[in-house]
């Protein structure tokens, strides 16, 4: 049995509808460069939060080909995405190199139980709960 989704009746900003009706729920180039622009990571001896270092989209469709990684089910640039939040938040950590981290981007990308826009839904939470406000118009 299918459930409704249960934020189906939330009441969006008509920017934001806007904006899903032209992309759904998935990463335009600005929408993009917005979410990059506010990565974080956190220094492991300081604790200090700084701006994350991030990949291209160059960069990582050349990490994806070198290592022969083949994305099924990606939409828009959802898979640059989760390429640099798998980086910010886990390279080096439980994804030790690389080759690695495409293999997470695909897992993500690919997940055969995950829905659509599962990545845009997860990252557009964060935001809520970070109280960071998004400029839907200006992602048109």
């Amino acid at each position: 049995m299918r459930r409704e989704s249960l934020d189906q009746y939330d009441v969006l900003p008509e920017e934001m509808t806007a904006y899903l009706k032209h992309y759904g729920r998935h990463f335009n180039n600005k929408l993009l460069a917005f979410a990059l622009e506010k990565m974080q990571v956190k220094n492991p001896l300081t604790g200090v939060l700084t701006k994350a270092t991030v990949y291209s989209k160059e960069k990582v469709d050349l990490l994806l080909k070198q290592y022969n990684v083949k994305l099924n089910n990606n939409e828009l640039n959802d898979y640059v995405y989760v390429a640099n939040m798998c980086k910010a938040d886990f390279l080096g950590k439980s994804i030790p190199d690389e080759h690695h981290l495409t293999l997470y981007i695909k897992d993500v990308i690919d997940d055969v139980d995950a829905y659509d826009g599962i990545v845009f839904n997860r990252w557009y939470a964060d935001m809520c709960r970070k109280g960071i406000p998004i400029e839907w118009e200006d992602m048109l």
